[in-house]
């Protein structure tokens, strides 16, 4: 099947360039982050589509221990059901999770089990990397596709050994951490420029006044709260929050090769340069012929081997020139001139990135 070339001209008027973006979607405040959940646990309820015990023995362990631990003795008992699967959990615990507030988990199969459509989660503890329990996750799976197979074919859609529980994790810990303690709040750049952390720092001391805000480094802006004179952190942090800043980004081109997706900054620039694209063609046509001996003739019946090569060029080959300093409409302009197939696109860029024409950062995946 043919790939589809997908070109996300990032073009915005000169108003929509100038639109400021609030702080909170650029930066991450120092200690105001999730901590990541996981556990390991049984789904039962499967319609004949769990492990498959021989094959992972750590099933039936797993439940022989819960059953035991509900005072079923088992000991010595040989289960064969296929209607359970080892699973891990995995889940994020928001920043200020209170005891009692819900999360969403992800369910994985780690054994054979083919679905875990229609199962249940059987109470698991979530603990977090310092190995305490922080959540207990139970529920319903909705399951992230289906599979279903007969005697001679089998059609899977989606991922069904994979799905969520929304609000299926009830926080039973918190964390600590006393956000009004600090003196100081530094907020981290997701992508750092050092002209993007000149701005909040200006957008910052602007708002309240006076210079409360300090650009340390292209990544970092530290905030004294003191300064400020919020009556807590909390309200200093919701003041910065929503100002608005306009961030700088580099110029950058990512080119993915599997999907044949090319994302271009509007920034994107080009010195001065031609680009030519014409396409070979190699036909070989295989002919053989049979050679029989004549009738009541000794011989043998052989086949000659015939071939032939052709090779053809495409005819009129057009040259596209860009001028010096083209923007990102001008080089996909330039480009759709020549008729170039996706392929072919993503091949031209390559090379004029290798001329030293193209002035962004190339990222290949």
């Amino acid at each position: 099947m043919t790939r589809l070339l997908l070109i996300l001209a990032l073009l915005l008027p000169s108003f929509a360039a100038a639109a400021p973006i609030r702080i909170k979607d650029l930066v991450e405040f120092d200690g105001v982050r999730g901590n990541d959940l996981i556990g390991y646990g049984l789904v039962v309820g499967l319609n004949g589509t769990g492990d498959g015990l021989r094959n992972a023995p750590f099933t039936e362990e797993i439940m022989s221990n819960m059953l035991e631990r509900l005072g079923v003795n088992v000991t010595g008992e040989q289960f064969r059901p296929k209607n359970v699967a080892a699973v891990m959990i995995t889940a994020a615990l928001p920043p200020f999770a209170r005891a009692g507030s819900r999360i969403d988990v992800t369910v994985s199969a780690i054994g054979d089990a083919k679905s875990l459509l229609g199962g249940t989660l059987v109470m698991t503890p979530l603990k977090a990397a310092d190995g305490e329990i922080y959540a207990v996750a139970q529920g319903t799976i909705i399951a992230g596709g289906v599979s279903a197979q007969g005697e001679g074919a089998s059609v899977t859609q989606g991922v069904p050994t994979s799905g969520n529980i929304p609000s299926g994790g009830r926080v039973e810990r918190e964390i600590d951490f006393a956000i009004n303690d600090l003196s100081m709040i530094r907020l981290a750049l997701r992508s750092p420029d050092f002209t993007t952390a000149g701005r909040i720092e200006t957008a910052i001391n602007r708002a309240f006044g006076q210079r409360v805000a300090e650009m340390l480094d292209g990544g970092t802006v530290a905030v004294s709260i003191k300064a400020t004179g919020a009556r807590s952190v909390a309200h200093a942090i919701g003041r910065i929050e929503t100002l608005g800043v306009e961030p700088e980004q580099r110029a950058r081109v990512v080119v993915d090769q599997r999907s044949g997706t090319i994302v271009m900054g509007e920034d994107v620039r080009i010195s001065r340069v031609a680009v030519s694209q014409g396409n070979l063609t190699l036909k070989i046509e295989e002919s053989p012929l049979v050679v029989q001996p004549n009738p009541f003739a000794r011989g043998e019946t052989v086949v000659v081997p015939r071939s032939q090569a052709t090779l053809t060029e495409e005819p009129g080959i057009r040259m596209a020139e860009m001028a010096e300093g083209s923007s990102l409409s001008q080089v996909v302009a330039g480009l759709n001139a020549l008729g170039v197939s996706p392929r072919d696109m993503i091949d031209i860029l390559k090379s004029i990135n290798a001329a030293g024409a193209l002035h962004a950062e190339f990222l290949v995946n």
